[in-house]
């Protein structure tokens, strides 16, 4: 009998760079990734959810100020536009 036949091969989605490739490109809907991850320790699923809700929570806070900055100078731009016709 093999090594690699007594041990059970490792799934694709179990893959710690397929985890980290998903967590840059879909973010939070990469968290059941790990959490399902039959051999991460609980402390690590743990940190990850916590890292990842208070990471999503500032990005949707910059997202959200950075939109009311854009809409605030086009308002601007466009007031402008209207006072030059």
């Amino acid at each position: 009998m093999n090594i690699s036949e007594s041990q059970p091969k490792k799934k694709w989605y179990h893959k710690t760079t397929l985890i980290i490739l998903a967590f840059l490109s879909v973010g939070p809907l990469a968290l059941p990734l790990v959490l399902f991850h039959p051999r991460y320790p609980l402390w690590v699923k743990a940190v990850t959810t916590v890292l990842t809700v208070i990471l999503t929570y500032y990005l949707i806070q910059w997202t959200n100020q950075t939109i009311q900055a854009y809409s605030a100078y086009y308002e601007e731009l466009f007031r402008l536009m209207k006072q030059l016709r």
